[in-house]
């Protein structure tokens, strides 16, 4: 025993450390976005080279996010979570230091790591919150993971502009310290009892297909000039991935619970994320890359990098709300009825994108939308998975999930520049405006599939019930009524009737102690009828 009681630790813990350290790893893994420019002029590079300061980021956060989510599962939870900050405020230093542009890309890559902790804030927040506040902290600790970006794209562009790169690099160091010195005061240890062990070699196999995939994704001028590369590469990366889930199912000790995973509920659940991520995040960079586009295109508006993050508010406003009235929608309406609802409302900001965007108004507009759609579907997500995960398994569960997220951004922007790079004339540098229109429809058809697929789970999905419990928790088994009987004949009776009858419930302490009370009651049945039977006598 550690002494630490379950009321200490839900005092120590309060909700918003959880969302501010959810909100930190967020916003330094999307550093890169408006700084790509401004890398490339500082360190001589090429845009593409430039563009790997993001790209690094987001293979770092994929690879290391069912990595932490199984450590996370185990009783050294605290630790991870400590030392995978400490290496996030290492990386951010790097950045900020005068090193050469190899040194940047390693501690970008160190800073992609934060994004793994994620999902073990929901399992802390699963453990040792209350469950009427731990549903709702964990739909918000989804949201934040994902508005990160639009809080973080303005103030870095503008630091950007007053001072540089080292400046704008040095907003990242200074909030990951904060959140170390956070993380450190208020997370408390993992429960006791628990263990988890890494498949090191399947974490492996798992890395090499994770990176292909993300790698294939966003080198889209590999598909157009060394198409066999391509082809060839994205096999490689199928078998792998098939590798590991082989191994994984014959691991005892496997790094995602891949039987989990294939439970109804958590398939339809990762396909909505897969499909329905791809359609979000392509309308975020169709919006943004549409405001900065010069006049001399014919369209666009011309903003500068901090302006254009200035677009990014109403998605992170709205999609701040959606997440704080998700949870008491959620007390009328099924999570997977909610997901179906919130791909409805992200298709109806296609719908304006492609409609009307020839004033900023209107961009505005489309951007506050999606931010609500993306808001809802994010908080909804978890109580589909969660319902059927048992608490120990939060970090895995959801971890695979956020894996499937970015999987699905990747796919989403390859997708979107893919659109865009066939739509451009040749001897053009920007594409015309019809191509954004047919990229618009492709994302309408990926949030309708998504919203069926939403509908088809909450078809299948049995009626949840009405209960005091949030949409996160499992109900307790029920009570196990033992046999009863006279001294004599140990007759078993029906339930419910005579006196004799009790109820043995098991602890959730351990086998012993449900032992030491099996033993009780069973003394006290005794007892019991020997008094019933000197009173017949």
């Amino acid at each position: 025993m550690t002494g630490r009681t379950p009321e200490r630790s839900e005092a120590r813990l309060p909700a918003p450390a959880l969302m501010f350290i959810a909100l930190v790893v967020a916003v330094v893994a999307s550093l890169g976005t408006p700084l790509i420019t401004s890398v490339a002029t500082t360190f001589h590079v090429s845009l593409d080279s430039a563009q790997w300061t993001l790209t690094v980021a987001l293979l770092s956060g994929a690879v290391a996010t069912p990595v932490l989510g199984r450590l996370g599962a185990g009783p050294h939870r605290r630790a991870t979570i400590l030392v995978t900050l400490a290496v996030v405020v290492a990386g951010s230093a790097l950045t900020v230091l005068p090193l050469p542009f190899a040194w940047l890309l390693i501690g970008r890559a160190a800073q992609g790591v934060g994004v793994g902790l994620t999902a073990l804030m929901m399992g802390v927040a699963r453990d040792h919150l209350p469950e009427e506040r731990s549903a709702a902290t964990i739909a918000l600790i989804s949201v934040v993971s994902i508005i990160g970006a639009g809080v973080g794209y303005p103030l870095t562009a503008l630091l950007a502009e007053i001072g540089g790169v080292r400046a704008a690099y040095s907003l990242g160091l200074f909030v990951t310290a904060v959140a170390l010195l956070t993380a450190w005061r208020s997370i408390p240890a993992a429960p006791e009892g628990r263990s988890a062990h890494v498949n090191v070699p399947g974490a492996l196999v798992l890395a090499g297909g994770l990176f292909l995939v993300l790698f294939l994704a966003g080198q889209r001028s590999l598909w157009s000039r060394h198409l066999a590369v391509a082809v060839i590469l994205a096999v490689v990366a199928v078998l792998l991935l098939c590798v590991w889930t082989a191994s994984e199912l014959r691991s005892k000790a496997p790094l995602v619970g891949v039987r989990a995973v294939r439970h109804p509920a958590v398939a339809g659940a990762n396909l909505a994320m897969f499909i329905g991520g791809s359609g979000m995040y392509l309308l975020l960079t169709l919006i943004t890359r549409y405001a900065q586009t010069p006049h001399s295109a014919g369209y666009g508006f011309g903003l500068t990098t901090f302006v254009a993050g200035l677009v990014l508010v109403p998605f992170s406003v709205l999609g701040f709300v959606a997440g704080k009235l998700t949870p008491r929608i959620r007390t009328l309406i099924d999570a997977p009825v909610l997901l179906a609802g919130s791909a409805v409302v992200v298709g109806g900001g296609f719908v304006l994108f492609a409609a009307a965007r020839s004033n900023l108004a209107e961009l505005l507009v489309a951007m506050g939308v999606l931010g609500f759609g993306v808001g809802s579907f994010s908080a909804a997500m978890p109580g589909v998975i969660l319902a059927v995960t048992p608490k120990s398994e939060t970090s895995s569960a959801m971890s695979f999930n956020y894996v499937v997220r970015s999987v699905g951004y990747a796919l989403g922007s390859a997708t979107g520049g893919l659109i865009l790079v066939a739509g451009t004339d040749a001897g053009q540098l920007f594409p015309n405006d019809h191509a954004y229109t047919t990229a618009a429809l492709v994302g309408i058809t990926a949030m309708a599939v998504t919203a069926l697929t939403a509908t088809a789970l909450a078809r299948h999905r049995p009626p949840e019930k009405k209960s005091h419990r949030s949409h996160g928790q499992r109900a307790d088994p029920p009570p196990v009524e033992p046999m009863t009987g006279s001294q004599e004949g140990r007759r078993p009776r029906r339930p419910g009737r005579g006196r004799g009858n009790l109820s043995l419930v098991a602890s959730a302490n351990g086998r012993n102690e449900a032992h030491g009370q099996l033993e009780e009651v069973v003394a006290g049945h005794h007892r019991l009828v020997a008094q019933l039977a000197r009173w017949h006598r």
